[in-house]
């Protein structure tokens, strides 16, 4: 089990559980010793669920990687390939294959499609001749996959431009799916609210779905009372501007990858006298981060200014803690301090690990760069210059800063004034060609298509409405002790947790106006329950709501929404579920069209 999943109102170990059963089912499957070969981008998601030891008790002596050529040797009876169903990873299966096939002894093969078994892919196998080698063609559908305990992710690279960029609704299918596997593990969800183009979808094929399976009725008492579905793009602005939470700062400067961060190691080599800096390790420090670490779960959604002051206390809290041996004197008293060290010992380790990388981000913070490009942001945020070119942006083209910071500037001033006057907009796009070289107009068409980057139609700003109705700028944020949701940004409260929280209380009739502008329809469908499973709230128990972000989330929002489901008298608490956990750089960067 592991804990951190089971901590909040909806425990999600069930759901992991349910997957790895699934998993143990497949393996068993294939009888005798296993090799498995990874798609390299699903070994990140899968070590979420199963561990090696998993693995290795139902057979699996070996791993690899997926890549062209021959497989590596192995004595094992089985070879089975764990897949996304991509055609280019078809010709290096088979290429892997035909190789076996010339090497002698007999191997069975099997190809585990991870979500979905794929006729395309299969008929290039066909063509390549190696269809008929496999014995067990099958598909995992692994649609979510708990990260923490009110976190679920599809971790779908590809689904924001799939879904806006070139109408492929895959992955709002297996949204649908799994929102449908959520359901028959903890129960019908009752009411379903949704804005935009893509939740319409979801809903629809929900009700679909539940249509096809209307044999058997689900028995569960419902755990949620709502469904959120969000589009990306009804709030296109949150992921371009620079979260300041802990947890986004790291992932800002750093990238978070399936819970993972790979931090510079010269911070955390262990100092030792009159070593002259000499042997400082090379390799990157990758440390986990997620709630089952005890410090993390409390600093990481705070505000970055808010988090030294706690660092600080914390660290007197365990010196004294560390002290008290002194006034250890009886058999029991030392008894007792010794059950306790493994513990302070983890929690010292945690606070000099916490420290070093809130050290690491200080030096980017307190720089005079960033500095410039958050008053640009901010500027921006509240409604200051946004039609006009600005200098910081010109002066970064000037300078060749990396490209994707230049674009979600741009962009970020694109969304806050409603699309661009035409003349300033052509005065970027040609400082963009002729400075960082003409094969990227295909990325700035993209950006176009998405809504981030485009001409102001119409002649009229819509923005300043939607930010004064929704209160989207607050001056005076107080980041130590926050009292909005505007503090994950200094003062800008995201326009997505600013809907969910507006539904909860007073409900979305309130700003009929504002949806009316925002892109896509707004719904709401019931799902009828039978009567013996209704919900009696008791007197102050809370909602509970999963809010599902439909082509990625960052962790600012969902930050915000840790925030409100914690306030007192907030009532509802919040469950977050995305496509995909991702800030504003790898957002433009899966906008790129990489030059051939």
């Amino acid at each position: 089990m592991a804990a951190h999943l089971s901590y909040g109102r909806v425990n999600l170990n069930v759901l992991r559980e349910a997957v790895r059963r699934e998993l143990r089912e497949f393996l068993d499957k294939c009888a005798g010793s296993k090799a498995i070969v990874w798609d390299e981008y699903l070994t990140g998601p899968f070590g979420l669920i199963a561990q090696y030891s998993l693995l290795k008790e139902h057979e699996v002596e070996k791993m690899f990687t997926l890549k062209g050529s021959r497989l590596p040797a192995a004595d094992v009876k089985n070879i089975i390939f764990f897949v996304r169903p991509r055609l280019e990873l078809m010709d290096i299966i088979a290429e892997n294959v035909l190789s076996e096939d010339r090497r002698g002894p007999a191997r069975d093969f099997h190809i585990l499609f991870v979500p979905r078994r794929s006729l395309l892919c299969e008929q290039r196998l066909k063509d390549l001749g190696v269809l008929g080698s496999f014995i067990h063609r099958d598909e995992y559908s692994l649609d979510l996959i708990p990260f923490d305990g009110d976190l679920l992710s599809m971790e779908s690279e590809g689904a924001f431009k799939e879904c806006y960029l070139e109408g492929d609704q895959t992955s709002l299918y297996h949204a649908a799916k799994g929102l449908m596997t959520i359901q028959a593990l903890y129960g019908t969800i009752p009411q379903i609210f949704g804005k935009g183009e893509c939740a319409r979808q979801v809903a629809n094929m929900m009700m679909r779905m539940k249509r096809e399976f209307t044999g058997s009725q689900n028995s569960i008492f419902p755990v949620f009372d709502n469904l959120l579905l969000l589009d990306r793009n009804v709030d296109l602005l949150t992921p371009l501007a620079t979260q300041l939470t802990y947890e986004g700062l790291i992932d800002e400067i750093y990238g978070i990858q399936n819970s993972y961060v790979k931090l510079p190691p010269e911070k955390f080599a262990p100092k030792k006298q009159g070593d002259g800096g000499k042997d400082l390790p090379t390799e990157a420090k990758k440390l986990q981060l997620n709630s089952a670490e005890e410090l993390y779960a409390e600093i990481r959604d705070k505000n970055f200014n808010a988090v030294g002051s706690v660092l600080s206390k914390k660290a007197k809290i365990i010196s004294a803690a560390f002290e008290e041996r002194h006034n250890a004197k009886t058999v029991g008293e030392i008894k007792q301090f010794v059950s306790q060290l493994p513990h302070m010992q983890a929690a010292r380790g945690s606070l000099a690990n916490h420290t070093s990388i809130a050290e690491l981000i200080k030096d980017v913070t307190t720089s005079e760069d960033f500095f410039d490009k958050l008053t640009v942001e901010q500027e921006f945020m509240s409604g200051i210059d946004t039609d006009k070119v600005n200098n910081y942006i010109e002066d970064c083209i000037a300078q060749k800063h990396p490209l994707i910071k230049v674009l979600r500037l741009i962009c970020l001033q694109s969304v806050c004034n409603s699309g661009l006057k035409q003349k300033v907009l052509d005065y970027y796009k040609r400082e963009i060609l002729q400075t960082y070289g003409y094969e990227h107009i295909l990325t700035l068409n993209n950006l176009e298509k998405a809504g981030l980057l485009k001409p102001q139609t119409g002649g009229r700003n819509n923005h300043p409405t939607i930010r004064k109705t929704l209160r989207l700028w607050m001056d005076d944020v107080n980041e130590q002790n926050p009292t909005d949701i505007s503090y994950v940004y200094s003062g800008y409260a995201p326009l997505s947790v600013r809907l969910a929280q507006l539904l909860s209380r007073p409900g979305w009739r309130s700003i009929e106006e504002v949806l009316r502008i925002l892109p896509g329809p707004h719904f709401e469908e019931r799902q009828p329950l039978p009567t013996g499973l209704q919900k009696k709230r008791q007197p102050g128990e809370n909602r509970v709501t999963l809010v599902f972000f439909l082509g990625g989330v960052t962790f600012a929002e969902i930050a915000a929404l840790r925030f409100l489901s914690q306030l007192e008298d907030g009532g509802t608490e919040y469950v977050i579920a995305t496509t995909k956990l991702m800030n504003g750089t790898s957002w433009i960067e899966a906008l790129m069209e990489k030059p051939f």
